[in-house]
């Protein structure tokens, strides 16, 4: 097995962490949408795991991980639409998908050693 796979795989499972970290326990849109910073480093972890989903995906097009392609989507978004970033989207992506691939990339790291 690839050893980069495993390091992508850790450092999407890292950056979903920091996520949960920055918005602490109440998780509170308003208090994110008002917080430049906040919304800022959101931003950078959604970025890192777009990015490392995309690596992930040419070097192994068949493992489980799904909304991939809307994953990827959202990085690019972030980075090359950052004038035009909806933070109701980035808050959708956080409170529904982040939760569901955080599990995948949990059992995924549990079977690539």
């Amino acid at each position: 097995m690839n050893p980069d796979l495993r390091k992508y795989l850790f450092d999407i499972n890292e950056s979903i962490e920091s996520i949960e970290n920055y918005l602490g326990e109440k998780r509170d849109f308003k208090v994110y949408s008002s917080n430049k910073m906040l919304r800022r480093a959101v931003e950078r972890e959604l970025e890192i795991i777009g990015e490392a989903i995309s690596r992930i995906d040419k070097m192994n097009s068949s493992l489980n991980i799904s909304s991939k392609k809307q994953i990827i989507s959202m990085r690019n978004r972030v980075i090359h639409g950052y004038d035009k970033i909806d933070n109701e989207i980035i808050w959708g992506t956080i409170v529904r998908h982040l939760p569901v691939l955080k599990i995948e990339i949990k059992d995924l790291l549990k079977i690539i050693k």
